[in-house]
């Protein structure tokens, strides 16, 4: 899989990639996303500010990300196991269901990780629907340690963390 900052041009893919995911999740009873979150605007803003992630496989896209240094006022609630570490954000990962049971999102935590181990991050943070299993199994396979709790529109979402090693 090869990873681009994603263009606008794409934009039409990618909200119709979430699209189909949210109509997945929902067929899973996971109430994670909807048409109010995220919507059209907010992917083109993460593309506009060149912080949004496409991972090409077989010329179609496969994942996106968000990689930002902003976090929600919530992100107080957390905890930080390492507080005053310079740390990035994950937001908004989304695997194509075409892509779904693959690996497609631990293999995107590693490119993740190494890329902002290579950019002088020292850990990264995220929050987890509590009601997703699938990204709960995902977070703690791939040692994201939980250090609170953050309470939006759609529910409880813990607040997690990595440390990259050296």
């Amino acid at each position: 899989m090869e990873y681009f900052k994603a263009q606008l041009n794409q934009l039409d893919k990618i909200y119709s990639l979430y699209s189909n995911a949210i109509n997945t999740m929902e067929t899973a009873g996971i109430h994670q996303w909807d048409e109010i979150y995220p919507d059209k605007q907010i992917l083109a803003e993460d593309i506009e500010k060149q912080q949004m992630y496409v991972g090409i496989e077989d010329q179609k896209i496969a994942v996106c990300f968000v990689l930002s240094e902003e976090c929600d006022e919530e992100y107080k609630n957390g905890k930080w196991n390492w507080p005053d570490a310079k740390f990035n954000v994950i937001h908004r990962l989304c695997v194509n269901p075409a892509f779904q049971n693959q690996g497609i999102a631990a293999k995107t935590l590693k490119y993740i990780e190494n890329l902002c181990k290579s950019e002088g991050y020292e850990s990264i943070r995220l929050d987890c629907y509590t009601l997703n299993p699938y990204s709960q199994k995902l977070y703690n396979k791939a040692g994201y340690s939980v250090t609170g709790y953050a309470d939006w529109r759609k529910g409880r979402f813990e607040l997690r963390e990595k440390r990259l090693s050296e």
